[in-house]
């Protein structure tokens, strides 16, 4: 079963959320040739920015900046 599926059939997401997420996350990773790892933390990074911001491309712009620590 697909990735997408199982989130959800678990409620985690609903499909225009999985679709939004999606999208954020192939403009982002056409930015230049990452490893696996990387398009990991990049995925883990949307995910959590996508708690509070809901707009794609805010989304797209917050995801983009390097991390502030």
């Amino acid at each position: 079963m697909p990735i997408r599926r199982k989130a959800v059939d678990a409620g985690i997401f609903d499909r225009a959320e999985l679709a939004l997420l999606g999208r954020v996350f192939d403009q982002l990773k056409l930015i230049d040739d990452q490893s696996p790892d990387t398009q990991g933390r990049l995925a883990y990074r949307i995910i959590a920015l996508h708690g509070r911001i809901k707009d794609e491309a805010e989304l797209v712009s917050l995801s983009r900046q390097p991390l502030g620590r």
